[in-house]
Order: C-alpha cells, then structure tokens, then sequence
C-alpha cells in the first residue's frame, strides 16, 4: 500500500505562474501539481496536495496529518519567516519533514534568511524551482523506504 505524503504550500502559492515569474519561475502550482502527481506511484507513494492562505488552515492540515500522512513536505512561503504556531504544529509530526522553496531565500531579503520551520525539517531544499519539490519527493520516498 503507497504511503501518503502531504504536499502544504502558504500563502500566494496560489499564484505562481503569474506572481513574480522572474523570482518564482512561470510554472503553476497546478503544473507542480501534476508532476508529482506522475511522479509519486512509481516511488511507492500518494500525494495529499494542498494551499492555502491561511495560516490556521496550514496547522489543521499539519494536525491531521499526524493520523494519516509518512511524511510532510511544505513551502510555507512568507509564514516561513513569522509562524511561530506553524513550527509548534510540525513539532507535534513524528515523520519526515521535507521544507521546500522556489527561490534561493539566502539570496534574497535579510528578513527571508530566517525559517522558523527548519530547525523541525529533515531537510531543506531552496532555489531549484519547481524541480525542488522533485527532489523533495525523491527524497521522501527513499527516506519512507529505507531500512536504515
């Protein structure tokens, strides 16, 4: 049976594509979507895609993937940087925590180098676009399979 992996993204990711395509790229988070949607059976699992923009909503998400996902991977966009309850929430996940983002944030505004998610992430991929969700999955799915 494929192990579910939730897939979180904050808020404006709705608008990816047509938000700042010199900082995000002119993939959709549909298309995102999509790929990993084509990319999970092959590696054994499912994907729980999810956005929102709201912050509550992201922790609910969180909670409720306590009782039925392997693993998390989240782009918490701009609650990365503020979402003390976010980080409270992933605490309380006892799997994998992959943390993605598009753009390199070390290469962008001071205010950006900070992540409250991180220091509860497994890992952390920035700056490879959309292919770093890829990367995220891969990850996940050798991570939930490994016997080590």
């Amino acid at each position: 049976m494929a192990k579910t992996v939730f897939i979180l993204n904050g808020p404006n990711l709705n608008l990816l594509g047509k938000r700042e395509p010199e900082v995000y790229g002119r993939t959709t988070l549909a298309e995102i979507e999509q790929m990993l949607t084509a990319a999970a059976g092959p590696l054994g699992l499912a994907i729980d895609f999810r956005q929102s923009n709201h912050e509550g909503m992201l922790v609910d998400w969180i909670h409720e993937a306590r009782e039925s996902a392997a693993g998390i991977i989240i782009n918490p966009a701009a609650l990365t940087h503020t979402s003390v309850a976010i980080l409270d929430a992933l605490k309380t996940f006892e799997g994998p925590i992959a943390e993605v983002h598009l753009s390199n944030v070390h290469q962008r505004e001071a205010f950006r180098h900070h992540s409250y998610v991180s220091p509860v992430a497994t890992g952390v991929l920035c700056g490879f676009g959309p292919h770093g969700y890829r990367m995220a999955l891969d990850w996940m799915a050798q991570r939930l399979t490994s016997t080590d």
